[in-house]
């Protein structure tokens, strides 16, 4: 048995989608069911559970029985490290765990958030595999509000390159290892679209797509954190993605390899064919 967790969330729905595409036995963890809108097309195989990180009685009530959990979540250390002890008394035998750049030193929030969490899972001694996204296509639509209305959107990643990758591949990554864990048991795959491409060249796609200019407006980082603090963010996101933003400027992100193909067997999807897709959300 299989348990998803946050799988109401971009990741986890799609991976929860593909395991009921092949009717294999898992378990979808959410807080709230009534969210699951797409119960009606979920196999019979797929079991609603509802569970609360904030809460480890309902997880020992959502892990009996499961033998590898795909651990998806904000990324909040203690929640995720309850859902990690969770496993570890109810005896599941593999954690597939979605991260991103984790580092006890990192001046973004996240990302030593990260490094907690991952230390605490390797001190356990329980199996598992880290798949290390780089930044999600997904995203590219918190711009759409601003393209649509203004014809512009604002950043400060500066020209930095990013290796952005589609969550719906990360979801087929994941899918894959949950059903042959042990062959990847111990190991970390970075995952990457296809190409490096910056936000310059987001606008440039926009532009080619909706037919019309999309002027990408670089800003400093203390400027888009003001920004995002205008907009309603609470200061600790607002300020982790200024930093995190700033970093991608310098380079940060600009990393690119082959494991979705490795491990899902196709290619990844690419930012092209992303903004294609989803052009109705940007005109």
């Amino acid at each position: 048995m299989i348990l998803v967790t946050g799988a109401t969330g971009t990741v986890g729905s799609e991976t929860v989608r593909l395991l009921s595409a092949r009717h294999q036995p898992a378990r979808a963890l959410v807080r709230d069911p009534s969210r699951v809108a797409h119960r009606a097309g979920l196999a019979d195989e797929i079991e609603v559970v509802t569970g609360d990180f904030d809460h480890p009685d309902t997880l020992d009530a959502a892990l009996a029985g499961v033998g590898t959990v795909i651990l998806v979540s904000p990324a909040v250390p203690a929640q995720e490290i309850a859902v990690v002890d969770s496993a570890v008394r109810n005896g599941v035998t593999h954690i597939v765990k979605i991260t991103s750049k984790a580092s006890p030193d990192s001046p973004v929030d996240r990302r030593r958030g990260q490094a907690r969490i991952e230390a605490h899972l390797a001190a356990t001694g329980l199996p598992h595999t880290l798949l290390r996204s780089n930044a999600y296509l997904q995203n590219l639509l918190a711009l759409a509000p601003s393209v649509r209305q203004t014809r512009n959107f604002t950043m400060s990643a500066g020209d930095g390159q990013i290796g952005m990758i589609d969550a719906r591949d990360v979801a087929a990554a994941a899918t894959r290892v949950a059903l042959a864990p042990a062959a990847h048991a111990g190991r970390t795959y970075r995952l990457t679209g296809p190409a490096l491409i910056t936000y310059g060249d987001i606008a440039k796609e926009l532009s080619r797509t909706l037919g019309h200019h999309i002027e990408y407006r670089r800003i400093s980082p203390d400027e888009h954190r003001a920004a995002m603090l205008r907009a309603g963010l609470p200061e600790a996101v607002a300020t982790s993605n200024a930093q995190a933003f700033g970093l991608i400027a310098e380079g940060d992100a600009a990393w690119l390899t082959d494991e979705v193909a490795t491990l899902t067997g196709a290619a990844p999807r690419s930012p092209q064919a992303f903004i294609a897709e989803h052009a109705a959300a940007f005109s």
